[in-house]
């Protein structure tokens, strides 16, 4: 396995793990709050991780990821890309986008589908650093 590589598993590694703690742990705390509080709570949170650490993997990841898709390793680079950085930018975005600009009625919502589609970014980080693991 080349450095690449083991810095593409490690990093996908980490991603999942960020997405792991928020399924089931910050999320199920937000979930025991006052809409309110736990709305105001996410916005900090969504404000907060936009950093030069967290950018750096997530942002980073997906360009190791996209070398290694071109290094044959299609699947667990794609895994990424497609269900981390995509579906980030697709859904979980938009939807803090909405949060900003929404009262607390749209917070029960939010939780539910936020938390869903979390999972699935958990899901293909742990895909992503298995599958590069193991050369796919």
């Amino acid at each position: 396995m080349g450095t690449l590589t083991l810095i593409a598993v490690t990093a996908t590694g980490l991603m999942a793990g960020v997405f792991f703690a928020f399924s089931v742990a910050v999320m199920p705390g937000l979930a025991d709050l006052p809409a309110a509080d736990a709305r105001a709570a996410m916005r900090r949170i969504n404000a907060r991780i936009q950093n030069p650490v967290f950018l750096l993997l997530f942002l980073g990841t997906a360009v190791l990821c996209g070398i290694e898709v071109f290094q044959g390793r299609i699947v667990g680079g794609l895994l990424y890309i497609v269900g981390c950085l995509l579906l980030t930018m697709v859904v979980n975005v938009p939807m803090n986008n909405r949060l900003e600009r929404t009262d607390d009625a749209y917070w029960p919502a939010y939780l539910r589908t936020w938390t869903l589609w979390n999972h699935v970014r958990a899901v293909a980080c742990a895909g992503a650093t298995v599958t590069l693991l193991l050369g796919f």
